[in-house]
């Protein structure tokens, strides 16, 4: 395992739906539409997807511009928001990345997210989080959250300076979407249950591990069962599955 590549929201932390409000509220004051992101499914998503979505579903012009203002206004009114609510860390997030390091050798820790860069900065100032992270892949590399996946590889590469096979790559989310582009880099798994997402749900995805949150997995118990190669079949331990 020679990296572990982290989803930010419902995953590492909750923002008590600030991301959301403030595409609500961009696509009032930007666009002068009201309710304009009313329907849009954001669980696993990418920033640049749900812009590019929401701008088809109101015929506006799906151009550069466009997305520069959507996002550009969405940034500022995320900073507002946080600043008043920046929600909580999920629970065990900071002793599973303590855990991370204090592996030998210890992996690279990065993100793969949708958010796009400043987003997810943003974010995860609000909870002294972003400096814990040496890279990334962000919804502004791609607005496909496969294609994302593969940035982050080829950055973990160039971190280490030689090429890895997915399998040494760890992926932890809380969505489906999470759990497939893992697989689009031939990464393994771990997801939490902590987004929203019913763990049945979850389950059904296909993840090497799956866990109500954080604190019910160590870092140490994840690198033991990796060593033995792919795990198999479906075992509990007490609240915690390995699939």
């Amino acid at each position: 395992m020679r990296a572990v590549l982290f989803d930010i929201d419902g995953t590492l932390i909750r923002t008590g739906g600030a991301g959301i409000r403030a595409f609500a509220r961009t696509s009032e004051l930007a666009f002068g539409i009201p309710g304009g992101t009313e329907g849009l499914v954001f669980h696993g998503r990418t920033d640049t997807s749900l812009v590019n979505e929401f701008l088809i579903r109101h015929r506006l012009p799906v151009t550069e511009g466009n997305r520069t203002l959507f996002l550009d206004t969405y940034l500022f009114l995320l900073a507002e928001m946080l600043a008043d609510h920046p929600g909580e860390r999920c629970p065990g997030v900071a002793g599973f990345l303590q855990e991370c390091r204090a592996l030998g050798p210890a992996p690279v820790l990065g993100l793969l997210t949708g958010n796009v860069r400043l987003g997810a900065e943003l974010k995860l100032r609000a909870h002294g989080l972003w400096g814990e992270f040496e890279l990334g892949g962000f919804g502004d590399d791609h607005e496909d959250r496969d294609r994302i996946a593969a940035v982050a590889k080829s950055r973990v590469e160039r971190r280490i300076g030689e090429e890895i096979d997915g399998w040494d790559i760890l992926v932890v989310g809380d969505t489906p979407r999470d759990v497939a582009c893992a697989r689009a880099i031939g990464a393994r798994c771990l997801a939490v249950a902590t987004g929203g997402i019913a763990a049945e749900e979850l389950a059904a995805s296909g993840p090497d591990w799956l866990v109500e949150d954080l604190r019910e997995i160590s870092a140490s118990e994840v690198w033991s069962h990796a060593r033995n190669g792919r795990p198999s079949g479906h075992k509990s331990m007490s609240n915690r599955f390995l699939v």
